[in-house]
């Protein structure tokens, strides 16, 4: 069962993503926009930042991934932390850091990859992406 805490270390290991507050609450954000937070106690729950396709497919899934009348239409999913599994978390948080990360630090980060991995590959094509803070596509 992940908390804040891991929430907070998968963000460090992301390109320039700070703690911050959102409404009052414990953030990640990069370059001041929103990724993550942690919702009020009363709320439960972690908001996290995701595009509406994705949202649908996740909430597809059923727990431990929700939404409320709220958060329809939002391009945001609601995570319950009790019953994530960290990889899920992982993956979740480096796919709203590329959905929110201006595309200069991406495109920065894409290319200190690039470098990394050598000429022709892709940013997403590592063996093993969670250590780079990028998720593997199918």
């Amino acid at each position: 069962m992940p908390t804040w805490t891991d929430v907070v270390a998968i963000g460090a290991s992301l390109p320039e993503v700070q703690e911050s507050t959102s409404y009052r609450t414990p953030a990640l954000k990069v370059a001041g926009t929103l990724l993550a937070r942690l919702r009020a106690e009363s709320d439960g729950g972690l908001v996290v930042m995701c595009d509406l396709d994705e949202k649908a497919a996740l909430l597809a899934q059923g727990a431990p991934f929700y939404t409320t009348p709220h958060y329809d239409g939002h391009g945001s999913i609601l995570v319950d932390l009790e019953s994530v599994d960290v990889a899920q978390l992982t993956e979740l948080l480096q796919d709203a850091w590329r959905i929110k990360a201006p595309a200069k630090l991406r495109k920065r980060f894409d290319q200190t990859w690039r470098e990394w991995r050598g000429p022709g590959r892709r940013p997403h094509a590592g063996p093993d992406p969670h250590r780079i803070g990028v998720r593997r596509r199918a």
